[in-house]
């Protein structure tokens, strides 16, 4: 082996250890997680048109809300899929004291009959989302 071969080699593995070092002045950011909830939410007999016009009044403006979808079942009359990404798990918190949530919880209330499935994701990215 040459002698520009071997020194070749110190380098890179030089290069290579001092990378994995961390650097003390330097301070990584890591972006906050994004939050998801998919969710089905079932209404009174009768009542999901209702329950939906509530739930598109009462969601307009909610700061971190990056996606907000209401969807029907197909297959359940009574069904509502909601599907939400916010920029992150305290939004979504602070969302439920804004009056207008509030409100639209109230209104709510007497024609929810139950919320049989619900999951926590956390998005990465996706058409529409800014990761």
């Amino acid at each position: 082996m040459s002698d520009t071969h071997i020194g070749r080699r110190r380098v890179v593995a030089g290069g290579l250890a001092g990378a994995a070092l961390p650097i003390a002045s330097q301070t990584v950011e890591r972006p906050k997680a994004m939050y998801g909830l998919i969710g089905q939410m079932l209404a009174a007999p009768g009542k999901r048109d209702d329950l939906l016009a509530i739930l598109r009044e009462g969601t307009a403006e909610m700061p971190g809300c990056l996606s907000y979808v209401l969807a029907t079942d197909p297959g359940n009359p009574e069904a509502i899929w909601i599907t939400e990404v916010w920029t992150d798990k305290a939004a979504h918190a602070a969302s439920l004291t804004l009056p207008a949530v509030q409100a639209a919880i109230a209104k709510a209330r007497p024609i929810i009959a139950g919320f049989p499935q619900r999951f926590e994701t956390t998005p990465v990215g996706g058409h529409g989302l800014k990761a």
